[in-house]
């Protein structure tokens, strides 16, 4: 059985997070960018509660298309944030890779693994969806990134390629290690918590870690392979 979480108890959860500006505001100077992350994280979480009870009750699949459309493009966009080039020059790549390597996975876990029926239920796929292409977008970014800083060093294209790559794979790996000795991730814990039996839990937990770490893989590689002959000219 879930616990009610109220207001009172929300507020009780910041308190830790005071202490924590208090530490940013003395010894980093500056608390703008913590406060505005903070304030982001609140209205966008209430804000996506409210319009994830509208989409749940519409059990639309055209609405559900373009929540997954949505999502895929704003993962793609935000995966350039850290590149050193005008992120128009390589939108079309992002989206490309994370639409294969999450995209398949998406498919492959909801249809193949879960046998969801019909494939639109929301409760189901947005929150599969969510983890695929969070995680899609850190490979792509962290890929890219390595990529342009490795070739800014006048690294060899094919060695910067692979450096990227396992940079790229580094978190994901470092969660597969730490999985079930260190943490028990979202999906495990908000499962228990509902009530789940520990077991079956993670075996929930085990098709996630899967596909969140063939989403990064698979889009991660593509991306690099799709750039490479913008980054070699930048290399050049």
């Amino acid at each position: 059985m879930m616990y009610q979480i109220t207001p009172v108890d929300l507020a009780v959860a910041f308190i830790p997070v005071l202490i924590t500006l208090v530490i940013i505001f003395y010894w980093a100077k500056s608390v703008k960018s913590a406060l505005i992350a903070l304030f982001r994280m609140l209205i966008q979480l209430m804000l996506i509660g409210y319009a994830l009870n509208f989409i749940f009750n519409a059990n639309s699949q055209w609405l559900i298309l373009l929540v997954l459309i949505f999502m895929l493009v704003m993962a793609s966009w935000i995966s350039l944030n850290a590149l050193p080039v005008d992120k128009r020059h390589l939108f079309f790549y992002s989206i490309s890779a994370i639409l294969c390597g999450g995209g398949l996975n998406l498919v492959f876990i909801t249809q193949g693994v879960l046998h969801i029926d019909p494939w639109y239920q929301p409760q189901i796929i947005i929150p599969i969806a969510g983890m695929i292409f969070s995680n899609s977008m850190n490979a792509v970014s962290l890929a890219g990134e390595r990529l342009f800083s490795e070739l800014e060093h006048k690294i060899d294209y094919l060695d910067a390629r692979n450096t990227a790559f396992q940079a790229s794979m580094i978190p994901i790996i470092n969660s597969l290690l730490a999985v079930g000795l260190v943490s028990l991730p979202g999906m495990m814990t908000g499962q228990i918590l509902a009530g789940t039996e520990p077991v079956i839990a993670a075996r929930y937990q085990i098709i996630v870690m899967c596909m969140i770490f063939s989403s990064a893989g698979i889009s991660a590689a593509l991306f690099l392979h799709l750039i490479r002959n913008q980054a070699k000219k930048m290399a050049g």
